[in-house]
């Protein structure tokens, strides 16, 4: 649908419409790096299924770590923290002197929180030291007993390559989702355009605790950029990001929209997709990563459409904790033609989505909040239709990402209709609530729609403070 006046004019259509793609030349690393205690505890397979074992079950500074037969002992049983540490006998897995040289060994060693003790996980199934910038490795390449470990420069070869038993390291500091399926509501925030507020602000006002960022673009070729220019890092969206999470907040990320260059029409295969998301999980840590599927370019293209699809497989299999939220036009009466097919192949496909969220607007409607509670009955159906779900069971798939003030159609809605709006969401059991956009939530009455203000008389961050109540 177009928003083409209310959002950024180059990305994505001006007001809500957004979503993007990835480089995959590096590694996708899965980063352990938060404050401490377990994700996973069991066994860590390398070469020839053999496991990473503490030489005689030592528990003394200076034991070899080493390929063994797996046996099921203590020696075996590692515990991946939270905290970027690998765990056994009570010790921590550590480079030798903390060297960073090609052939530094492996031991076991009093936890001390150095790099040298600093693990990420990849997608590629490496074991990467970051000081080092090397993976963990098999020397020789040998699964004889008793190979030790070592670190070398990742080569992607057998020997370098681990499976970690459960659930493994989890991604950059995130503050998940709320407990069960439910998504804290988070509206759209947008740092490239509309005057961005600063979003501490936001949050001290409003008791809001999750934005969604918007928006991931292609940088050229399958390099994710924000809005395809800015980098993942360093700018200003990750210095937003920071802050929100320094507050106690988590972020949503929205890849593609309505406009711009998009990740799906540039990267070749569902792998690609997938690294380029990869990407951006690591570099900023979402509790949500959501796709904006708009227009002839991903949306009712086929092909686009599937290859999104299947490398959304690829990314929940590689970061089960992050959850996956696919967000597409609609119209009064539900989901139709592109929205119905999205619906039925996530399903043909077994793709793990875990939130389907409408945008129920630029309908030319009179009354936004019975078209909005009209459409997502119609999702409803859908949903129930393709999956054998339940009402409730439908329900808990699906959100709404609404307009604050006037739509580009000119449709109003206002703070009390936006409650409304809420308020039958959490009654059904909704679990995505968004809007576009914080940059909007700011008064400016005299019916002109504008990137800066909502075009109808209210209160600041009025429309927030509702969303924070989801």
């Amino acid at each position: 649908m177009d928003t083409t006046q209310l959002r950024p004019s180059s990305p994505r259509i001006p007001l809500l419409a957004a979503l993007g793609c990835l480089l995959v030349a590096v590694p996708a690393l899965i980063g352990v790096t938060s404050t401490s205690a377990s994700a996973a505890t069991g066994q860590i397979t390398g070469l020839d299924g053999k496991c990473v074992d503490v030489a005689a079950a030592s528990s003394a500074n200076g034991a070899a770590v080493q390929l063994y037969d797996c046996n099921g002992s203590a020696a075996q049983q590692w515990t991946v923290g939270t905290d970027g540490t690998i765990r056994a006998l009570g010790k921590c897995m550590d480079v030798t002197a903390a060297s960073t040289a090609n052939g530094a060994k492996i031991q076991l060693y009093d936890c001390n929180g150095s790099a040298a003790q600093q693990w990420q996980y990849s997608a590629a199934h490496d074991l990467v030291n970051p000081a080092a910038n090397k993976c963990l490795d098999a020397t020789g390449p040998s699964s004889a007993n008793g190979t030790r470990l070592q670190i070398w420069t990742c080569g992607g070869g057998s020997n370098q390559k681990w499976t970690v038993s459960g659930d493994g390291p989890t991604t950059p500091p995130v503050t998940p989702p709320p407990s069960g399926s439910k998504m804290a509501g988070a509206p759209y925030l947008y740092m490239g355009w509309g005057n961005p507020p600063s979003p501490v602000t936001v949050m001290n006002a409003t008791g809001v605790k999750s934005f969604t960022m918007a928006f991931i673009l292609s940088g050229g070729g399958c390099v994710p950029r924000w809005d395809g220019s800015r980098p993942l890092t360093g700018g200003v969206d990750a210095q937003a990001i920071s802050q929100i999470k320094a507050a106690g907040g988590s972020v949503q990320v929205s890849f593609g929209g309505w406009s711009g260059n998009k990740l799906g029409p540039n990267c070749a295969t569902p792998a690609a997709f997938a690294g380029a998301v990869q990407q951006v999980i690591n570099a900023v840590g979402p509790a949500v990563v959501d796709f904006d599927i708009e227009n002839s370019d991903e949306f009712e293209n086929n092909t686009v459409q599937d290859r999104i699809l299947n490398g959304l497989k690829i990314v929940k299999q590689s970061n089960p904790n992050v959850k996956i939220a696919v967000t597409f036009g609609t119209g009064i009466n539900g989901p139709s033609g592109a929205g119905i097919r999205l619906i039925n192949q996530a399903k043909a496909l077994s793709v793990p989505i875990d939130n389907y969220t409408i945008m129920p607007f630029n309908f030319d409607g009179t009354n936004i909040y019975n078209n909005t509670v009209s459409a997502s009955e119609g999702l409803k159906n859908a949903l129930k239709s393709a999956n054998g779900w339940t009402d409730a069971q439908a329900y808990s798939r699906m959100g709404i990402s609404g307009m604050n003030g006037l739509s580009d159609q000119g449709e109003l809605t206002s703070p009390a209709t936006w409650t409304q709006i809420t308020n039958w969401a959490k009654s059904k059991g909704l679990t995505r609530l968004a809007y576009w956009a914080v940059n909007r939530d700011r008064s400016c009455p005299g019916g002109d729609a504008s990137s800066e203000c909502s075009g109808i008389s209210q209160g600041t961050w009025e429309f927030t403070k509702i969303t924070a109540g989801f």
